[in-house]
């Protein structure tokens, strides 16, 4: 019975010796890969948390600066921002905040470029639409109304879509347009139900113009019939 038991011990250790020989090397590959790749992703992980801890401490500066107003310092921030940390959410918020503060302090310019960053460069969503909306805004106080044009061609999202139809409105009132400003601000005041106070905004340009939105969407329904 002891010779049997150990007749097939052997047997089943010949075959696991043959099946290892055949595939052992596969085996031991294919853990090598799963290991690394686990290992890779906890490197990847800490590496972004780490990236994003330092970014956000970045930030704090940029938001600290704006704040105070002092140019120099957020431009330095800023740039450092932009360049060590471009693909972080801080980078793009960093963008809009110095964006609004090159504003306020005239740095038209700079303002312009740091708006445009985002819109290029930012993976969100919303970022993009933010920096487009202010900066087609800038664009038609200045007067840069093909400019202002272009960047409002591109469709917005419809969380976005009555802020850009009341700047559509905006820029055809500036350019003496206003066949087309009063359309624009139409479709700005049904897309903003959901934003009151901005909503009593639009519909007070649009009284301005003699139209009434109400009267105005109701013809539309009944024609639409």
């Amino acid at each position: 019975m002891a010779k049997h038991l150990d007749l097939e011990e052997q047997e089943q250790l010949d075959e696991l010796k043959h099946f290892w020989k055949q595939y052992g090397n596969l085996i031991t590959w294919l853990l090598i890969a799963v290991m690394g790749a686990y290992a890779a992703w906890n490197g990847y992980q800490y590496w972004q948390n780490h990236q994003a801890g330092k970014a956000s401490a970045l930030f704090d500066e940029v938001e600290r600066t704006a704040a105070m107003g002092e140019s120099a310092r957020l431009e330095r921030a800023w740039s450092d921002m932009k360049e060590k940390f471009p693909s972080t959410t801080f980078a793009a918020q960093s963008a809009l905040l110095a964006a609004k503060s090159f504003q306020q302090t005239d740095k038209l310019d700079a303002a312009k470029t740091a708006l445009t960053w985002v819109i290029e460069t930012s993976s969100d969503e919303s970022f993009p639409q933010i920096a487009r909306l202010r900066l087609a805004s800038l664009q038609i106080d200045a007067k840069a109304y093909e400019d202002a044009s272009k960047t409002l061609s591109k469709p917005f999202t419809p969380a976005f879509a009555g802020l850009g139809a009341d700047l559509q409105g905006d820029l055809a009132l500036a350019q003496g347009r206003t066949k087309d400003a009063a359309p624009a601000y139409l479709q700005a005041w049904k897309q903003l139900q959901d934003n009151a106070d901005y909503r009593r905004l639009v519909q007070a340009k649009l009284n301005a113009l003699g139209v009434d939105p109400l009267a105005a969407t109701t013809k539309s329904n009944e024609a639409a019939k």
